[in-house]
């Protein structure tokens, strides 16, 4: 399999404090991989560089053999982990908007996912629930047909049901050739459709590896596992 995304000694400072410390990694396409850590591990940091929102940082970092830049923008899809839709927008304004601003976004795929979803175009976005919210922008970004899908904290604040709901929309709105980089804690939720974990601890990576091969290491789930390996902190 092609590298999709290759990493060489990526390190980024805050104040003189390491965020990120030296990591290097690949990643290949047709994967989705969970990026686990505890808050001020590094997750955020790192996708947002991977996003090209945050400069500043030392080492390489290239997504299809180019750094974070405009190429990239446009194959990657990213989900914040705050939210970011204006509030005057209803619905059917975020899809028109995301149609307008991005060549590789499929509206018709869009407007097929919320109708499944049962999200009305006519609601406007500062009336919606956490859970509908979260939905609409998850919805919003799988229907970008992008090369690496950066997904920030897609199932905190929501209840148990929809997070099945955006699971499912997560595993049947990619495709072979694509990356997906899920950050999360809510691993008992979602390890089951993880092929690799990346595990953050202070800035440095912990375990990357397939999800078999670190099952079969340590006898234990993704969940017991980080709940051991954090239960410090």
């Amino acid at each position: 399999m092609n590298n999709l995304i290759e990493i060489e000694a990526l390190t980024k400072k805050y104040e003189g404090k390491l965020a990120l410390d030296s990591l290097s990694f690949n990643l290949s396409e047709g994967k989705i991989v969970g990026l686990l850590g505890p808050n001020g591990s590094g997750k955020t940091t790192l996708i947002k560089i991977l996003a090209g929102i945050m400069k500043g940082y030392e080492g390489s970092v290239l997504i299809e053999g180019h750094a974070p830049g405009a190429y990239t923008k446009a194959i990657v899809s990213y989900l914040p982990d705050k939210t970011y839709l204006s509030s005057w927008m209803k619905v059917r304004d975020v899809v028109d908007m995301f149609s307008d601003f991005y060549a590789d976004f499929d509206k018709s795929k869009a407007l097929e996912l919320l109708k499944r979803l049962n999200i009305e175009l006519g609601l406007n976005v500062s009336k919606l629930s956490k859970g509908t919210y979260e939905k609409v922008q998850l919805v919003i970004v799988m229907s970008r047909r992008a090369r690496l899908y950066l997904l920030d904290e897609p199932l905190g604040g929501v209840d148990p049901a929809a997070r099945d709901v955006i699971i499912d929309t997560i595993l049947t709105n990619y495709n072979e050739k694509s990356t997906v980089l899920l950050s999360t804690q809510l691993i008992q939720d979602v390890e089951r459709v993880f092929d690799e974990v990346i595990m953050l601890k202070e800035g440095k990576i912990f375990i990357h590896d397939e999800v078999d091969n670190i099952r079969s290491e340590y006898g234990k789930s993704m969940d017991e596992l980080f709940r051991e390996v954090f239960k410090c902190l």
